[in-house]
């Protein structure tokens, strides 16, 4: 009885959705018409031969490779040099965790500004050392960056935290064990550190490729999807085939493959850092 609001609202909300979402996949179906005909694997086997969608994914798996990396070891460095309690430790904890709880939309209105080629910060710091100014937004080939540095700020507060959680389970006493026998900061490290950070390494690695890939929000406020549809993500594809051109049969088939393409990464990764390590 308890459990069962949570079952109801699972099976209402999420499943329910999720069911009728696959058996759209397979239908012509647009918002502005109300019939819809069955098609089969027509919608998925035109989104393999769409040149837009291949696109879309290759820009999302372009934005995981690069950030993934990137914002794992930034929040990996920032959890070592506050997980300590000290007198300052708490003030900077607090620093580097306010961009999570800021909004997306209000992170890329701001950046939008940062980022702005006229009156922007970035570029007014380009100006002192005599840059030129760079249109971080209207470029094709720097507008992917932007948004990937929005990004990895906007989220490496949020696994610093999980990243001193699994620092504080680590037994203080291997440290000193090690210290005893002359280890070094980088032995330690490498020895012990990472070892026994493998499975928060995990949880951080899978969450940071499905928001990787799935990102959108960024896209829809800064750039939308340009310059030239160079940073077109493949859920934006997906917002936009559904909403904008009305296709909800090409959109839910394009969901799904993406579902898949990242439930594949994901079993991959978790079979990588597969560990038995205890502590």
């Amino acid at each position: 009885m308890f459990i069962a609001p949570a079952i109801i609202s699972l099976l209402l909300f999420t499943f329910y959705p999720m069911v009728k979402a696959f058996m759209t996949s397979f239908e012509d179906y647009n918002l502005i018409s109300t019939n819809s005909s069955f098609v089969g694997l027509t919608n998925y086997v035109n989104l393999l031969k769409d040149p837009e969608f291949l696109r879309s994914l290759l820009h999302s798996l372009h934005f995981a490779v690069i950030v993934i990396p990137v914002q794992t070891a930034l929040a990996l460095s920032m959890a070592l040099l506050v997980h300590r309690s000290s007198k300052i430790s708490g003030f900077f904890r607090t620093t580097y965790f306010l961009p999570v709880v800021i909004s997306m939309g209000v992170a890329s209105t701001l950046f939008k500004l940062v980022y702005n080629k006229d009156f922007g910060l970035l570029n007014s710091v380009l100006k002192i050392f005599g840059l030129p100014p760079v249109a971080f937004l209207s470029d094709s080939h720097a507008a992917m960056y932007g948004i990937m540095l929005l990004g990895m700020w906007k989220a490496a507060g949020f696994f610093m935290i999980v990243f001193i959680a699994g620092l504080n389970n680590i037994p203080r006493s291997l440290y000193e064990a090690a210290e005893v026998d002359g280890a070094t900061a980088l032995q330690k490290f490498f020895k012990i550190t990472l070892p026994l950070l493998r499975r928060t390494m995990t949880f951080v690695v899978v969450i940071t490729t499905m928001d990787a890939i799935k990102i959108s929000g960024p896209v829809f406020i800064l750039t939308g999807g340009g310059p030239a549809n160079s940073t077109t993500t493949a859920v934006y594809f997906i917002y936009k085939t559904a909403f904008q051109q009305m296709d909800m049969g090409y959109a839910t088939a394009a969901a799904f493959i993406l579902f898949v393409i990242v439930l594949i990464i994901s079993l991959i990764q978790l079979r990588l850092f597969k560990t038995d390590v205890e502590y």
